[in-house]
């Protein structure tokens, strides 16, 4: 009888593995084994694409005359680092009395890419391959992908997909960073006083370093614009509220042009005018003419997918995204959470059936116990699946990041940070088990000399889910739990309540006065590393709307894999500057040149719907609609024109006007000090 062999991607995956099979094994060199059972793994990738100068030595100088660099057959090596590892592995898959192979890296595109090179490389023949898929590493999860584990053939598809976006960074990559150095680089280098300047160009992070430069300047340009909203002051048996005067049909003032929008004037002097128009006739007394009340049920969010915890985790608590995965990818080896690359912010049905084991395993965490048992006496689980927080349609690889449950033993080995992100985790998941918050909204309009006033309040009247999302930690816990302050004035105070109930058509509402207050408009803001990360999942639009995203979801800029590492490497290479204790991203003036040179050359490049059009392909092959070689045409055919597009071009004289223009924003011009050290106002 053949040995089954085992392979993962890390060594701490491998233990799990050999918990989970509770196979005796002894430990060798690079693996271990058993009577019947070989593990092994990877250290992450154990193959790279090999650089151009393997396929020529000519190619390792960079030479206009060599471009496009488009090789019919992509040649491939073990990393030197890794190589006695790969050897070990090789030598592993080919051995005689293996007879079944079990992929078991991680369960995405990446995973299967690593898996694949290695295969490739060791040259595997006659075995039979099952690939592993799981949501996480308990051990019934582990135990079931074996169980379920499917011929490799299967994700054949996934795999084409995986060494395309490979090929398509590896192309662009090397071809466009070439040509714009080669076209640019002095351009470049002699404005910043440097001694050269090679210009890194990437398919993903040039489009990123495109949305954080534009919004830079859009907040440059931006001119704040004052205007002036009339209010007045209510007195309603000694309780006060305001009331917003607005140009509706009616007023004297409807669509004037005086007005900067209808609720506020151009010009103090016009608001003065009306301030004193109102004032006029003391007592002051407004007419009820119409009062609404309706209840309002605001549902407990989606689940968590990827970039949504890195958002959140940059605004609790300043993370940056690759921080966020660091700690989440631990919590997913420590058994604490499922699967953490994912796009999904929904569960499957699958999951759904089974959810009551997770809930029941947190009984035994604190900031969960009370929560926990109160679903599971309620027994609120039971018909999760016919909500909008399952949805088998939404899920392309893994369902959204949820607790499992178990390794709550590993809780006193977290670090505080790591410890925090587990609750936010938990406490998100356990509130789709709860009914929606619900408010009671009051609308008032009153009429005085002709005008109209609006008032509006918000009464929250059932906390619902928002009992289960205030953290531990944290000054302010309504703060924390990202409640937005709402247009309407919230009120605690139930005798003011039951006051505006009293309030009917044709009520007399007592004014104590007319006042003027001055607005400003506002710039667009800065990207922060989670709104980065948000923007870049939504093809390059910041979608505040929860629900907005939800629905618009499709494949962004990057993966969920991958997005950190970009905007970590852009911060790396010093094209963009992260403030860590704000978290908020800005440009540096090398940045900012390097826009202006690809905006002035390869303009495409900077087009995030372009860049989403690519991901999407990469989607389409993954599925099967299109085949690999019809996109490599298209990839080919784009990187032949944009190469014989830039080769015409004589423009390099023409970017000293633009790059003279983004150095007057920075407190040091490296054309005039040499100095290599610059910082944006959104650094200082």
């Amino acid at each position: 009888m053949g040995k089954s062999l085992f392979i993962a991607e890390k060594p701490s995956v491998a233990q799990e593995f050999a918990k989970a099979l509770k196979v005796r094994t002894q430990r060798y060199d690079g693996y271990l084994e058993s009577e019947n059972t070989v593990i092994t793994w990877c250290v992450g990738h154990l193959v790279t694409m090999s650089y151009p100068e393997k396929y020529d030595e000519k190619l390792k100088r960079w030479s206009l005359e060599t471009l496009p660099f488009l090789p019919k057959e992509f040649k491939y090596e073990v990393i030197p680092a890794v190589k006695k590892q790969f050897d070990i592995v090789s030598g592993l898959l080919n051995r005689k009395d293996v007879e079944t192979i079990y992929v078991c890296t991680d369960s995405g595109r990446e995973g299967e890419y690593i898996y694949r090179l290695v295969a490739m490389m060791a040259h595997v023949k006659d075995k039979d391959q099952k690939r592993v898929w799981i949501d996480s590493q308990t051990e019934e999860e582990i135990l079931r992908g074996i169980r379920e584990a499917k011929d490799i053939h299967e994700y054949d598809n996934l795999s084409a997909s995986a060494y395309l976006r490979a090929k398509e960074d590896y192309l662009m990559g090397i071809n466009f960073s070439r040509l714009l150095s080669l076209k640019y680089g002095n351009a470049v280098s002699s404005y910043l006083g440097t001694k050269y300047q090679a210009i890194s160009v990437g398919r993903v992070m040039t489009c990123v370093l495109g949305m954080v430069v534009r919004r830079e300047r859009e907040i440059r340009e931006f001119v704040k614009t004052p205007f002036y909203r009339v209010l007045g002051k209510f007195d309603l048996g000694g309780h006060t509220f305001e009331g917003e005067w607005r140009a509706v049909e009616g007023s004297r003032y409807f669509q004037s042009p005086l007005l900067y929008k209808e609720n506020g004037f151009k010009e103090e002097k016009d608001a003065r005018s009306l301030l004193e128009i109102l004032s006029a006739n003391p007592p002051l007394t407004a007419v009820a003419e119409k009062i609404e009340k309706k209840k309002e049920n605001k549902n407990p969010p989606l689940l968590f997918n990827l970039a949504e915890l890195q958002n959140e985790c940059s605004r609790l608590f300043k993370l940056s995204p690759d921080e966020t995965l660091r700690i989440v990818q631990e919590l997913y080896e420590k058994k604490m959470v499922t699967y953490p690359r994912t796009d999904a912010r929904v569960l499957s049905t699958a999951v759904a059936k089974e959810i009551s084991k997770n809930i029941r395993g947190l009984l035994n965490y604190e900031h969960a116990r009370e929560f926990a048992g109160e679903i599971l006496e309620q027994g609120s689980y039971k018909n999760i699946a016919k909500t909008r927080y399952v949805n088998d349609k939404q899920i392309t690889d893994h369902y959204a990041i949820i607790p499992t449950g178990q390794g709550l033993g590993a809780l006193k080995s977290l670090a505080p940070q790591g410890a925090r992100v587990y609750e936010v985790i938990v406490r998100r998941f356990l509130s789709i088990f709860y009914p929606p918050a619900v408010y009671q909204k009051i609308s008032l309009i009153s009429v005085i000399e002709k005008e109209r006033l609006y008032s509006s309040f918000k009464v929250l009247v059932s906390e619902g889910y928002l009992k289960v999302i205030g953290y531990s930690f944290g000054k302010n816990k309504k703060e924390e739990t990202g409640q937005k302050v709402q247009e309407e004035e919230q009120t605690e105070d139930t005798a003011f309540l039951e006051l505006l109930k009293g309030v009917k058509k044709g009520s007399t509402l007592p004014i104590k006065e007319f006042y003027i207050k001055e607005g400003e408009t506002s710039p667009p803001k800065r990207y922060t590393s989670g709104s980065m990360i948000l923007a870049m999942e939504n093809a390059g639009q910041l979608i505040e709307d929860e629900e907005l995203r939800a629905q618009i979801k499709g494949s962004g800029i990057g993966t969920s894999a991958t997005r950190a590492e970009i905007l970590k490497k852009l911060i790396t290479i010093k094209y963009l500057a992260l403030n860590k204790k704000t978290q908020v991203i800005t440009p540096t003036l090398l940045g900012e040149m390097i826009f202006d040179v690809v905006n002035a050359s390869i303009r495409s490049l900077l087009n995030p719907e372009l860049t989403a059009s690519w991901e999407k392909g990469l989607t389409y092959v993954a599925e099967g609609s299109i085949t690999p070689e019809e996109y490599m045409v298209k990839l080919e055919d784009f990187i032949r024109k944009r190469t014989q597009g830039v080769m015409d071009l004589r423009n390099q004289l023409a970017l000293r006007q633009y790059f003279d223009k983004a150095a007057g924003f920075y407190k040091k011009t490296a054309a005039r000090s040499g100095s290599k050290k610059t910082k944006t106002e959104g650094e200082k």
